[in-house]
């Protein structure tokens, strides 16, 4: 008997895109499993943190990795929660730092391996919706449909400073734009897995889309490309 073949889409682009809001939006219609691969790489930054490592301290990286363990569970309020040494990290994990520290331990050639097979193994068990940074390029090379799902940078920069404003952190929009503008810069110019657009992926720009009309627009690439 043939292994039941399952349907991934493969979601890429930079930071402050909306990746992981439309990523979760479309699996939950789909009834696919939502996987948010920067929250793992959040979560072993998060540990490198705790342990006084920095993000570009390779030999301490390959020292600690072994000491991560990581779960990814899946609960009623429909959030991929963390869990990082039998503790729930995920709120912990959604901080401006935690998003230097997770695109500087990606680019650590032992973090990347480690984590590979884990995202490799949903998407060979399960119908998956996958954001990140490389998903259509390394990750899941073969995904029926890859998406680079893109916004300017001042838009992203906005989106992220409302989000801050909103939970009463005192933020100035400049600053964001910066960490925005560094942010994009470290991805697209590292060594290992850089981001970029694979070569068969669709684009969508979302910089002046609402969440609802980008939605529709995916769930229409993913009609297109996998015939669901």
């Amino acid at each position: 008997m043939n292994e039941p073949k399952y349907i991934s889409v493969a979601i890429d682009g930079p930071a402050g895109a909306g990746k992981s809001t439309i990523a979760k939006r479309v699996a939950k219609d789909l009834g696919y499993l939502y996987v948010d691969t920067g929250a793992i790489y959040r979560t072993v930054g998060y540990h490198m943190s705790l342990m006084g490592i920095g993000p570009k301290d390779k030999d301490g990286i390959e020292r600690c990795i072994d000491d991560v363990n990581i779960a990814i569970e899946y609960r009623d309020d429909g959030l991929q929660h963390m869990i990082l040494n039998g503790q729930d990290v995920t709120d912990l994990i959604r901080s401006p730092e935690m998003s230097m520290m997770a695109s500087g331990v990606s680019a650590q050639p032992c973090v990347r391996a480690y984590l590979l097979d884990m995202q490799r193994e949903l998407a060979r068990t399960h119908n998956v919706v996958m954001d990140g940074r490389d998903i259509g390029t390394v990750v899941l090379p073969d995904a029926q449909v890859k998406v680079y799902l893109t916004a300017s940078a001042e838009v992203r920069a906005d989106r992220r400073w409302r989000e801050l404003t909103a939970k009463g952190e005192l933020v100035r929009y400049e600053d964001v734009y910066t960490d925005v503008v560094k942010r994009d810069e470290q991805d697209m110019n590292r060594a290992i897995a850089p981001l970029k657009c694979a070569d068969d992926a669709e684009v969508l720009d979302c910089s002046y889309l609402s969440i609802e009309q980008v939605v529709a627009e995916m769930k229409a690439i993913i009609r297109k490309k996998a015939g669901v």
